[in-house]
């Protein structure tokens, strides 16, 4: 079964620094775009930043300056560098991935299950 598992998500003053990781797991020929989404309460579901295959990267302006995100594709993994955060990040954040399963296979999208970010001030 294919998923996306994320961690490193916690509880943080603000200023502070926190890393998230996400991992692709089961059988996948490839991977295209990875990224990070986040959800506060009582608001919709927003992009932070993807990156492609070939490194190419885009961020929300509220995060540009702040966060870095990066992705290795030995591991299938993808990472969010999260530093000088504000109660405003205060969010789940969920992993999302363009998976190919197989080499004649389109790209399926997929979320991981979310970790929570809490930013106290």
């Amino acid at each position: 079964q294919v998923q996306l598992v994320e961690s490193g998500g916690g509880l943080v003053q603000a200023g502070g620094s926190l890393r998230l990781s996400c991992a692709a797991s089961g059988s996948i020929f490839s991977i295209d775009t990875m990224g990070w989404y986040r959800q506060a309460p009582g608001k919709q579901r927003e992009l932070v930043a993807t990156i492609t295959t070939r490194g190419s990267i885009n961020y929300a302006d509220s995060v540009k300056g702040r966060f870095t995100i990066s992705r290795d594709n030995a591991k299938k993994a993808v990472y969010l560098q999260m530093n000088i955060l504000k109660p405003e990040d205060t969010a789940i954040y969920y992993c999302n991935a363009d998976l190919v399963r197989r080499w004649f296979d389109t790209a399926v999208n997929y979320w991981g299950q979310g970790t929570q970010v809490t930013v106290s001030s």
